[in-house]
């Protein structure tokens, strides 16, 4: 029986059951906009309800034509009947709601960094703000921490640049091989003027980014502390020397990473190729690619693609690509919802 044969009944028996309800809190950005297109195809989920603050009132076609959705912005009122949250709301929005939202029984994928760092002190200085020191979720990269998402009721999702840093990085860390030290990392990394939001703002209209590229929050990025997190270290106490450049360019969606890496000991091509493969054999979102990866390879998808070079000293070059609306938002946000409830990770996203 073919696997496409196998799916299709999948499928069949996922429609025949009762969903379970879901909302988004957020839902008139670019990553809520995105994350409604995917749940709306999801078999096992009946999407309820569309939060949103200023577009309220409004038809979700009057934003997003290609949705082809009848159903207007809601304003939240703090309550909802659906089984599962979304929120994909501004920096220290999820942080006054998910807790009720928790007490209350229900399913929660959080896309903001509100309840991504254990440090308050780090969460404080690159978010700003006040964080009480118990508001930390589940950390949601389910090639990292599947079992855990998958006995977890809420989940904050990983930020789009540490998403393609990390699982550009994590064999290195987490594979286990012996004889792998790393020493420092350089990781210069462009993101599409969507990373920014749907907001206007002047310095990302067509006149300032056509035909520009420049980089920003140099050295402060917020996602810094949550890669050094993920990768066992801090930013307060790190194990090895870390830099972060982020860019953005004019192109639409799409993070694209350079990874430099010095190692502190002499390994071999064939050693480093076979603990990726090793790392990554059942992740089915990550792929490991022969030749350099490029952006427009993973656009519109919830992959990860990984290439592996190498420097003429010896120094190891890791480039990712993800869609940054998709695998950096709303499509991990469906894979860690699927895990959660015991699906296939991959439904409604292949």
């Amino acid at each position: 029986m073919g696997t496409r044969t196998v799916n299709v009944r999948i499928m069949n028996n996922m429609q025949q059951q009762k969903k379970l309800t879901a909302s988004i809190i957020g839902a008139s950005g670019y990553s809520g906009a995105e994350l409604a297109g995917l749940l709306m195809k999801h078999p096992a989920i009946e999407l309820e309800t569309l939060y949103a603050h200023t577009q309220a009132g409004r038809h979700v076609s009057e934003l997003y034509p290609a949705l082809s959705c009848d159903r207007v912005f809601q304003s939240w009122n703090g309550h909802t009947d659906s089984d599962i949250c979304f929120l994909a709301l501004p920096h220290g929005e999820a942080l006054q709601i998910v807790p009720g939202l928790i007490a209350s029984g229900k399913k929660v994928v959080d896309l903001s960094g509100d309840f991504r760092l254990t440090r308050v002190a780090e969460h404080e200085i690159f978010y700003g703000g006040t964080k009480p020191v118990d508001a930390f979720l589940q950390y949601g990269m389910p090639e990292l921490y599947s079992e855990a998402i998958a006995s977890s009721s809420a989940i904050s999702n990983p930020g789009c640049y540490a998403t393609s840093i990390i699982l550009g990085l994590a064999p290195l860390f987490m594979g286990g091989a012996e004889g792998v030290a790393v020493e420092s990392v350089n990781v210069t990394a462009v993101s599409g003027v969507s990373g920014a939001g749907r907001s206007s703002k002047t310095e990302l209209s067509f006149s300032e980014m056509s035909g520009n590229v420049r980089a920003y929050k140099v050295g402060m990025h917020q996602h810094t502390p949550e890669i050094m997190q993920a990768l066992g270290s801090s930013v307060e106490n790190p194990g090895f020397r870390f830099v972060f450049t982020p860019m953005i360019a004019p192109y639409v969606r799409g993070i694209y990473a350079v990874i430099n890496v010095q190692l502190g000991t002499s390994v071999s091509k064939a050693t480093i190729r076979d603990l990726y493969r090793e790392f990554y054999a059942a992740a089915p979102f990550v792929r490991l690619r022969e030749s350099v990866t490029e952006v427009r390879h993973v656009a519109h998808t919830n992959f990860c693609d990984i290439s592996i070079a190498w420097q003429i000293d010896g120094s190891l070059v890791i480039v990712t690509a993800i869609d940054n609306l998709v695998k950096g938002a709303a499509g991990q946000a469906v894979q860690n919802m699927n895990l959660m409830l015991g699906l296939d990770e991959t439904t409604a996203l292949v």
